[in-house]
């Protein structure tokens, strides 16, 4: 056979980085349910369309070389229901998938590639932090910085992360910088271990207290979902990606509508109570505005007074911001605040029109709020919704009141303003308002209380701000789908692509 020797040396070598960190750790993995870094790649990309780059990189180092196949990071090119995608995975199974020289490498050819010509990226996260070899000393500083753009956000194309297994390094520093990240139960995410924080603190930490799955989608909302096995979150992200373009000059598919999905709008009534104290989940509302099936919740653990999560409506992808007076009564905390503002930068990069589904009492107050920057929260929320260049419809359902009214899409921070019968519109609740005004209590005058409670509530109401015309339209809560399916009609036509005034704004804080 022509070329032998050189033939049988490519095959030796494709064997060797496919054996990835041996037999004996693979089958470790598949005792514990983890698939590894090429399973996983067969799990989240179409059947056969796997392109590698960097199969027979290896690390620089001399006692690393004969240790590393494919220097622990799985890269190249593939498809998610037929659109191409970069992908890099990691490969704990080779010296714990650290960070190197030479892999660092090929994660930059894969952004870069990614970036030009238009592709999400895919980071399949699980890794050890650096390889202390490739960083020690003068020569590891020098070799850090070399890419001056490797952490800027800018978002031309979508980023999207795993956290499958122990991620420290570079899988969280791509993790925060994406624009959706789910996360296997059991998985860790952190600056360092727990066993290295342990030390440079001097007492003991608990990897789960640590970085675990509940602090990420609970405490500092990094995280988007959690799952519990690594094929459900290759199917999220499959998923997600499934509402976004494949770059911030396309729009996003539009897709078919299932059957019956028009019928679902009559149930509004059946979520929203008479009595506009009594509470409800807003996830009714929008799941009778929505297509079928279509609502993807982001976030759902963090910030709960706010729901927030890409849908459909006729086809559309569309973004979702809803109070939700289920939690705290929908009045607004410093991470509800956080989440919303993320949300418009991800609807805002990517050519999604928002909807807002209004329906709260005010910003949660008190001194934890300020504290935590309540003022500065708010107004970054309104600097970013004033930025905002997709198309806004904003819903009042009930109550809108306080500052939060422009938060939430009030005056024109919308394109269209839509409000049902039951809005109720006020700087306050219209019973504390006549005690604000009048410093009457209704014991000590009912009669009278009752008729200052009557005016203030017609001032309030969706007639008296339709006939102000901040209100361009008030409609039956049963008609809110075919509305928003008209008004998206109108404002995502088919040349619609927004000015992505949003794409660089931090979103990991």
């Amino acid at each position: 056979m022509k070329f032998g020797v050189q033939l049988d040396e490519l095959k030796s070598h494709t064997a060797e980085a496919l054996a990835m960190g041996g037999e004996a750790k693979l089958a470790s993995r598949r005792r514990s349910g983890q698939l590894n870094a090429r399973e996983r790649l067969d799990v989240l990309l179409d059947a056969g369309s796997f392109v590698e780059s960097g199969m027979f990189a290896r690390g620089i180092h001399p006692e690393t070389k004969g240790k590393t196949p494919a220097d622990a990071k799985i890269a190249g090119y593939g498809a998610i229901d037929g659109r191409p995608v970069g992908v890099v995975s990691n490969d704990f199974t080779v010296v714990g998938a650290t960070s190197s020289a030479i892999n660092g490498k090929k994660i930059r050819h894969i952004r870069e590639i990614a970036t030009e010509r238009g592709m999400p990226l895919v980071f399949l996260g699980e890794s050890a932090g650096a390889r202390m070899p490739d960083r020690m000393g003068a020569a590891g500083r020098a070799m850090l910085g070399q890419d001056a753009v490797e952490y800027l956000r800018s978002r031309k194309t979508p980023w999207v992360s795993a956290l499958l297994g122990n991620c420290y390094g570079s899988s969280t520093w791509y993790s925060c910088m994406s624009d959706f990240a789910v996360m296997r139960k059991g998985a860790t995410m952190a600056v360092a271990s727990s066993r290295v924080t342990s030390i440079a603190i001097n007492q003991e930490v608990d990897a789960e207290e640590l970085g675990g799955w509940r602090l990420h989608t609970e405490v500092t909302g990094l995280v988007d979902v959690a799952v519990d096995t690594d094929e459900q979150a290759l199917e999220m992200i499959r998923k997600f990606l499934g509402y976004l373009p494949s770059h911030a000059g396309q729009r996003p598919p539009r897709c078919a509508v299932p059957q019956g999905t028009d019928e679902t709008g009559e149930a509004i009534l059946e979520v929203l109570p008479e009595s506009r104290n009594k509470v409800y989940d807003v996830r009714g509302i929008i799941q009778s505005i929505s297509d079928r099936d279509s609502f993807f919740e982001l976030k759902a653990r963090f910030g709960k007074s706010i729901t927030t999560g890409l849908t459909r409506i006729d086809g559309y992808s569309v973004g979702i911001i809803a109070n939700n007076p289920k939690f705290k009564g929908g009045a607004i905390d410093i991470d509800a605040m956080r989440k919303a503002t993320s949300f418009m930068v991800l609807c805002d990069s990517y050519n999604i029109p928002l909807v807002f589904l209004v329906d709260q009492p005010g910003f949660l107050i008190g001194m934890d709020s300020e504290k935590r920057w309540a003022p500065g929260r708010i107004m970054n929320w309104m600097n970013a919704i004033s930025l905002v260049s997709v198309p806004k419809i904003s819903v009042i359902m009930r109550k809108s009141y306080g500052q939060a009214y422009l938060n939430m899409g009030g005056g024109k921070n919308s394109h269209e303003v839509l409000a049902w019968p039951t809005a109720d519109l006020g700087f306050v609740d219209p019973t504390l308002g006549v005690h604000m005004l009048h410093k009457l209590k209704r014991e000590e005058d009912p009669a009278r209380f009752d008729a200052l409670l009557a005016d203030l509530e017609r001032d309030s109401s969706a007639w008296s701000l339709a006939a102000l015309y901040e209100a361009h339209a008030v409609i039956d809560p049963r008609d809110t789908r075919k509305m928003l399916k008209n008004l998206l009609k109108v404002h995502c036509g088919e040349g619609f692509v927004g000015k992505h005034t949003l794409s660089i704004w931090p979103t990991s804080y």
